[in-house]
């Protein structure tokens, strides 16, 4: 499956999709580009996945991934009763107004 490379060097796309991974599950939804929201959707789910899972091991491999540790902490204790029932499609993608500047495409991405 073909992947955006969204403009950046492999090391600096996956620093984007680290930082917005962290900053949706930290803020519940955040406005970004539709490109990269689509992108970002697969790691949010997965960093989901993980929190429902609870394991240690998947603790140690959400680490690895989301920037801030207590949000793990808070990930880990909120998904198992907020995503029981659900399997998958934790995320959902909203196209808003195009931007000012250079009329990029926008979405909204948050969490369901």
């Amino acid at each position: 499956k073909k992947l955006a490379k969204l403009g950046n060097p492999a090391d600096q796309r996956k620093a984007l999709l680290r930082a917005l991974t962290t900053e949706i599950i930290r803020h519940g939804r955040i406005k970004t580009t539709a490109v990269r929201a689509k992108a970002v959707r697969k790691h949010v789910d997965h960093m989901v996945n993980l929190g429902k899972r609870g394991d240690l091991h998947a603790r140690r491999q959400a680490l690895a991934w989301i920037y801030d540790k207590d949000l793990v902490h808070s990930l880990f204790e909120a998904a198992p009763e907020r995503y029981g029932e659900r399997n998958g499609g934790y995320t959902r993608v909203l196209r808003t107004m195009p931007r000012q500047g250079d009329n990029a495409k926008m979405a909204v991405i948050e969490l369901v």
